[in-house]
């Protein structure tokens, strides 16, 4: 998971055994589950089923073909289309924090990362599974121990180097597993003590090693972009200080390399990024072409939601995509699609989470020594029967009725409707203020002239923070304190530069109160293993920070903090469904009752698109971070306007 402006995480499927073999160019090549997933792959396909229809009919699976150098290429899957153009999106806020894809903690960088860089295996946009990238088969041991992944013959940097598995070890076997950059990466494609010994088989050929089975790997690694090697291995060299800034938003971007179909070609602060095509992608059309056939992607930067959905309105956007079109804006432009020359789409509830949290930190800064929390504000936050009373407190529903205007559902645990391994015992929370002060009674707080105070004689005040720039965060947060003070709850509200508030809660973890929004996992719940595990780089509401060796080492973690990790790793380790779910319904039944995130609300998935888009085929399980969102085929995307080269 990673923290989102509005934006969410692609959709997630379980494990999978995957084969394919090069061949001539048209046959068809198989790709096909192995025993071990098939059930919950097939579990997972029908729940979704449920939940949302497929706007457009499954292509079937990917072909791959050989050139006549003998480079293996896969085909894409839609209409044949138009070489050049430029797809202009949009995005708002202070635009991208790094463009070191291996570093990226907010949605934007790491879209950004998924743009020019692909992963040995991606997900599926119409079944959910696994399926190879830039490898060309997947193979998964029967005891679930080693996985061998075989890259393509012929792939190339966007520089012209060859990729080989010298980049996979390099990647797996230094950047993630040495924690260079953000670690959320390690989290999620291993558990502690068994990360996967990195193995070159051959020039093409990478195996991963565990001591023990790891289920989720295949479905989490599509996150993990392979790092070229001859560019990082020098800065790598140079230790964890030079690695963070390489490839910062200051970088010349001539240097910049990548797998995937685009590579960032400029960047103006505030102002817009811009992508330029991959002239070595690895991927061609029906009738053999290399694609992507775009020229050019430019993404406007705007400061807010509202000026974002204007100029889609003036037609200076061709796409405003999920979480970007609100609630408040979905009737009018259902009313303008005609005359707009575009189409508005729903691909059902988002996997994507909207909460309240509180700094529950009871540690002291090392740097300072002093609290990193105020003491008298750390026995509020970590009081169970306050943050329950918050969370009761909480009118879930009229959020989603005025102010997402019907578009979106209340929220009471860390899974949505739309994740299958859901808890759907969980009752969701409603709004009882009778109820929250019994529960602040009982946590020995008392109201007096209609303020709250303490057992000690503390009047409860608090700072709550969001993101600048989002209207219905700022709505919600009007809300929270509206909400509170009927409780005798004085809440300070203040929006904030979404940079500098990551930088609070991942830095200075100087921060009391926050409303924030996680990507999701619909199929696979460990993905969000770097923010529930005790020690994971983004426990957002008790953020633990790494030592000098760049190792988070907990020693103060809650009872109920080690049984979610128990719960997490013990799904982990199984290949057994009924084990999985019984460990991941048991670890959301504990966030549920302790409350750390008070979750709040989760999204209807709109899109906006252009109709002059050519193979635009959004599916709720081909959704990335923006800005490459439900362009999970980007590489085919073309401008049916666009004079043919």
């Amino acid at each position: 998971m990673r923290l989102e402006l509005v934006r969410p995480l692609i959709a997630l499927s379980a494990i999978a055994l995957l084969a394919g073999c090069a061949e001539k160019p048209g046959a068809s090549v198989r790709m096909e589950a192995a025993p071990p997933s098939a059930k919950a792959v097939e579990s997972a396909k029908s729940s979704q089923d449920e939940a949302v229809k497929f706007l457009f009919d499954n292509p079937g699976p990917y072909k791959l073909v050989t050139d006549k150098d003998g480079n293996e290429l896969w085909q894409a899957r839609g209409e044949t289309g138009k070489f050049g153009g430029t797809l202009k999106l949009i995005s708002f806020g202070a635009g991208p924090k790094t463009f070191n894809a291996w570093d990226a903690s907010d949605v934007d960088s790491h879209g950004i990362g998924m743009i020019q860089n692909d992963s040995l295996v991606d997900i599926d946009p119409w079944t959910g599974r696994p399926i190879p990238k830039l490898c060309k088969s997947v193979d998964v041991s029967k005891d679930g121990k080693v996985v061998t992944f075989v890259l393509r013959k012929g792939l190339k940097w966007s520089d012209g180097k060859p990729i080989t598995a010298d980049d996979v070890v390099f990647t797996f076997g230094t950047i993630i597993k040495d924690g260079f950059g953000e670690g959320s990466n390690k989290d999620t494609i291993s558990v502690p003590e068994d990360y996967p010994l990195i193995k070159k088989v051959d020039e093409l050929t990478t195996q991963f090693v565990f001591k023990k089975p790891f289920s989720p790997l295949l479905p989490n690694i599509n996150a993990c972009m392979l790092a070229p090697k001859h560019i990082f291995e020098p800065v790598v060299k140079k230790g964890h200080d030079a690695f963070r800034p390489f490839w910062n938003v200051n970088a010349n971007l001539k240097g910049m390399v990548g797998s995937g179909p685009f590579i960032l070609s400029e960047y103006v602060p505030g102002q817009r990024v811009e992508f330029k095509r991959n002239p070595y992608y690895h991927m061609v059309d029906k009738e053999g072409r290399k694609l992507p056939y775009l020229d050019k992607i430019v993404i406007a930067i705007v400061p807010d939601q509202g000026t974002m959905v204007m100029k889609f309105e003036g037609g200076e956007v061709d796409l405003l995509d999920v979480r970007e079109v609100r609630g408040m804006d979905a009737a009018r432009l259902r009313k303008q699609e005609s005359e707009g020359n575009f189409t508005l789409r729903s691909l059902g509830p988002d996997d994507g989470t909207v909460f309240l949290m509180f700094n529950m930190a009871q540690r002291k800064n090392p740097a300072t020594g002093k609290y990193y929390v105020d003491p008298i504000k750390q026995r509020w936050f970590n009081n169970l029967n306050f943050r329950q009373a918050v969370s009761c407190a909480l009118d879930r529903q009229s959020v989603v009725n005025n102010i997402l205007k019907g578009v979106g559902y209340s929220l009471s645990t860390c899974q949505t409707s739309a994740g299958v391994y859901h808890n759907k015992s969980l009752a969701p929370i409603v709004c009882d203020l009778k109820k929250s002060e019994q529960l602040l009674k009982d946590g020995g707080f008392v109201k007096k002239d209609g303020s709250l105070y303490d057992d000690q004689g503390n009047k409860v005040e608090f700072e709550l923070l969001t993101n600048a720039g989002n209207n219905i965060r700022d709505a919600v947060c009007i809300h929270i304190k509206e909400q509170l003070k009927k409780l005798g709850i004085k809440v300070n509200y203040q929006p904030v530069e979404f940079n500098a508030m990551i930088n609070r809660t991942h830095t200075s973890l100087d921060w009391q109160a926050m409303m924030l929004g996680l990507s999701g996992s619909r199929l696979e719940p460990y993905s969000g293993a770097n923010v529930w595990k005790s020690d994971g780089r983004m426990h957002e509401f008790d953020t633990r920070l790494p030592g000098k060796d760049d190792k988070v080492v907990v020693t103060d973690a809650r009872p109920w903090e080690k049984e979610i990790d128990q719960c997490l790793d013990t799904a982990a380790g199984s290949f057994d469904e009924s084990i999985r779910r019984a460990n991941y319904e048991k670890a959301e039944a504990i966030a549920y009752e302790q409350q750390p995130f008070i979750y709040i609300y989760t999204t209807m998935l709109l899109t906006a698109a252009r109709n002059n888009i050519g193979n635009y085929k959004p599916t709720h399980y081909g959704i990335y971070y923006t800005p490459k969102g439900t362009l999970h085929n980007l590489e085919e995307i073309y401008l049916k306007d666009v004079k043919a080269k």
